[in-house]
């Protein structure tokens, strides 16, 4: 029976809270379409996604106007596109981007995601050649996301992939430096990647998901926010269960629209993402919980003990409220794309090594974040070295999606606009990595992986 209170509540929650779908984002199997002969590959590709992928933006309108809830992005993930360039390995995998490019402008999607690699047991055909081309597919496409997996709690840290993506990393910011350094702020890379994540950058569809799938990814910091904003004197259990209440809602927002996404499009629906993913939007920051639950500033001492309180509750909440719960779920601390921690940053309340520690209980890792432009690629290898670790050893997915900024320094801004926001350029350790990265190899599984 329909409550008028819950009715007005959820209205509310849209029009002065932020709330949000994020993303519908249609997951879409390439396997079928391997050719030796990639411009075949291509064109299989482009009919593909074209066909399957031809109603994604009208239904995503259409459940806008029916409901009345903003879904800010229409989006596709695709297998990764390196297991396609395996079979034809004399020929440039730029090609398949420019495919995907083309078949984005004729979906009217905002992004695809799977220009992607999964190395973190090493290199197999198509990989390296793949990873060598992210600089260039990023900067002659516009809706193409890329990801490249180095690591797992199974199989350990590829370290010759890490030293590799350091390095791509760092070309790719070069290539676009005339673009705000855009190339990087569409490359994740990541250790313990799920294959049904529908967030960019790092969404790809993986080879044990359908053929085709609707995953949904909701958000709402705004909605948290304001929702401990009204038990100023509230414990901290007391505030845990008002996350986990306030999860639940917004859950149960995403699944009615995956379950109708997917009736209209005829394809089953695959997960509800229940991540807090912030906007550079005034209230809708994850920094502004954390601070909200107590803290003078996000970044200050506490800060990891409440991200951790955030993230636990937001994840119960949600599974309470959907069995179809997967991808990332949990709180995003992007830099450049919450408000509040662009102001932490500038404070000089957040740097580096306390965003290391967060990313310890957070989804998913270091992410949108500026470094200065004479970075050395040793040192964003290191930086994704670390951050791997930590997914590694704790069984979590963790990332790190940076933007050396060339030609900028400590304190300069650098701007995107949209979604992506600004970042202040944030001061790194400037010891170098350069031997423990040189050395390449693996860095074993730890122990815990021995599970079966």
């Amino acid at each position: 029976m329909l409550n008028t209170f819950d009715i007005l509540e959820t209205i509310r929650m849209i029009q002065d809270e932020c709330l949000d779908i994020r993303t519908i984002t249609m997951g879409i199997s390439l396997l079928d379409c391997i050719d030796p002969d990639i411009d075949k590959a291509c064109r299989k590709v482009y009919d593909k996604i074209t066909t399957k992928a031809a109603n994604l933006v009208k239904v995503g309108e259409q459940i806008e106007k029916e409901y009345g809830i903003p879904i800010v992005n229409k989006r596709i993930s695709v297998t990764p596109i390196a297991m396609l360039a395996a079979a034809c390995p004399n020929d440039n995998p730029v090609k398949f981007a420019l495919a995907l490019q083309r078949a984005a402008d004729t979906c009217g999607v905002n992004f695809i995601g799977g220009y992607s690699a999964l190395v973190q047991k090493g290199f197999s055909a198509g990989d390296l050649a793949l990873i060598k081309s992210i600089p260039e597919a990023l900067s002659v496409t516009t809706n193409i996301c890329s990801s490249v997996n180095v690591g797992s709690s199974k199989s350990g840290i590829n370290m010759d992939a890490v030293k590799l993506m350091g390095e791509v990393i760092l070309e790719s910011a070069k290539v676009t430096a005339d673009r705000q350094c855009i190339g990087p702020a569409k490359l994740v890379v990541f250790c313990n990647a799920p294959e049904d994540n529908p967030f960019m950058a790092g969404a790809f569809h993986g080879p044990g998901e359908p053929d085709c799938v609707i995953n949904v990814g909701v958000s709402g910091p705004g909605v948290v926010r304001a929702a401990i904003a009204k038990y100023p004197d509230a414990s901290i259990d007391g505030i845990a269960d008002v996350i986990k209440k306030t999860a639940f809602k917004v859950t149960r927002m995403g699944q009615l629209v995956g379950s109708r996404a997917s009736q209209m499009l005829g394809v089953p629906f695959g997960i509800v993402d229940l991540s807090l993913a912030p906007t550079p939007a005034v209230g809708d920051s994850v920094a502004h919980i954390l601070e909200g639950i107590g803290l003078e500033q996000c970044g200050t001492h506490g800060t990891t003990a409440a991200l951790a309180l955030l993230n636990d509750a937001v994840k119960k909440g949600g599974v309470m409220a959907s069995s179809n719960v997967g991808g990332l779920s949990g709180a995003f601390i992007p830099v450049s794309e919450d408000q509040g921690m662009i102001d932490a940053a500038l404070a000089g309340t957040l740097c580096l090594d306390k965003l290391e520690a967060m990313t310890a209980v957070c989804s998913v890792g270091l992410d949108m974040i500026v470094v200065p432009g004479d970075i050395p690629a040793e040192t964003i290898s290191a930086i994704i070295a670390d951050e791997a670790a930590i997914g590694m050893v704790n069984n979590k997915t963790t990332a790190v999606r940076l933007i050396p900024a060339i030609g900028m320094q400590e304190g300069d801004m650098l701007e995107f606009g949209g979604l992506l926001g600004s970042g202040p350029v944030m001061p790194i350790n400037r010891k170098s990595s350069a031997k423990f990265i040189s050395r390449g190899g693996r860095i074993p599984a730890p122990m815990h992986s021995i599970k079966n």
